[in-house]
């Protein structure tokens, strides 16, 4: 057969499969009518799959389009468009205490943080080794040290932040280890958001994709938060007369010094911080002295400093903190003063500053 004779019975078999869709080819015998609604039914099937991909990738170009707030600081990232020599690593206590425009007003150094709320050790370092394959390389990290900072993550607090940048190695690695299903968040369109997007984060890509910014909450990635305190540890602690032993997990000892090895092969200083804590939580943690040992044995194999503020006058001041582990925007803004004078006369930062605008 021809080339132009199986085009004309493609075309053919094209209309005829149109026309049992749509009614019009009669008489219709049994098979035909059951070849037909095999036919709509696979039309319906694809245009879903199609739709279903469309919405997907606007909810996914939206977000990474996202210029304010979480999302705005990750694409900051992931594009590698962050240039800071001081980059501050950690958890939400890293989020809330280092304001980043006063450490960068007083070293004269170019400032930026990372913190992650609700996330461990181990999320953590995936989110630092990606920012050292993407972006200029800074002068000092300063990872914030937490009670829990040897906790391994067994679920990811809102975890729609990361579906974006699945296709971020070191994301997606960990990712994957706390949610061995999560591959399907990243090949099966709207999966990922359906299934763990409780919060209807979506929305925001949509919102985005469509033009809007969400509402801005982070400054140089510092998030203020004016809150008094909320009682929460008063409660806290009558519920735990004997006190709160701290997770010492080895796989977590393990991601704590993995992160003095990234920095040591992007030749980068780290310096870890121990940031105030309210020193009636301190005392309620039984094994807080083998918290510490374990800090140091980490610190002394890699030559890594700690600056410990668990003696600073503002763990004892109730009103500088909203909880027992987070300070609030006035107790943040006494401890990143002191932290950035120490920083400016520091081995790391002491010569060379060149001023930036507050």
């Amino acid at each position: 057969m021809s080339p132009r004779a199986d085009l004309r019975a493609l075309a053919s078999s094209a209309a005829y499969a149109w026309r049992l869709m749509t009614g019009a080819a009669a008489p219709l015998t049994r098979g035909d009518r059951r070849q037909r609604d095999a036919l709509r039914l696979l039309w319906f099937l694809l245009l879903g799959a199609l739709g279903a991909v469309a919405l997907h990738l606007a909810i996914h170009t939206g977000l990474r389009r996202v210029t304010t707030a979480d999302f705005g600081v990750t694409n900051q990232v992931v594009a590698g468009r962050l240039d800071a020599e001081i980059v501050i690593s950690g958890s939400s206590r890293a989020l809330t205490h280092y304001d980043s425009t006063l450490i960068q007003k007083t070293t004269g150094r170019k400032t930026f943080n990372l913190g992650l709320n609700g996330t461990q050790t181990d999320v953590q370092v995936a989110y630092l080794k990606t920012y050292l394959r993407k972006n200029a390389k800074p002068a000092l990290v300063i990872h914030n040290l937490d009670p829990s900072a040897f906790a391994v993550s067994h679920e990811i607090f809102d975890p729609v932040k990361l579906m974006p940048y699945l296709d971020e190695p070191e994301i997606y690695a960990v990712v994957l280890r706390v949610y061995p299903h999560a591959w399907k968040w990243r090949y099966f369109p709207l999966y990922g958001y359906a299934v763990e997007d409780l919060r209807f984060t979506w929305l925001a890509g949509a919102r985005t994709f469509l033009g809007s910014q969400p509402p801005e909450s982070r400054v140089l990635g510092y998030q203020a938060r004016h809150t008094p305190w909320t009682g929460d540890f008063d409660k806290f602690k009558a519920s735990h007369p004997e006190g709160v032993k701290l997770d010492l997990n080895p796989q977590g000892v393990k991601d704590l010094a993995e992160i003095t090895e990234v920095c040591r092969r992007h030749g980068v200083p780290l310096l870890f911080v121990y940031s105030p804590e309210y020193d009636g939580m301190q005392a309620l943690s039984s094994n807080r002295a083998e918290l510490f040992a374990r800090f140091a044995e980490i610190s002394a194999k890699a030559g890594v400093e700690i600056w410990d503020y668990s003696s600073s006058f503002i763990c004892s001041q109730r009103d500088l903190f909203y909880n027992s582990q987070h300070l609030n925007v006035t107790g943040a803004t006494m401890f990143s003063q002191d932290l950035a004078r120490r920083l400016a006369q520091s081995r790391w930062l002491s010569g060379g500053a060149t001023k930036q605008s507050p």
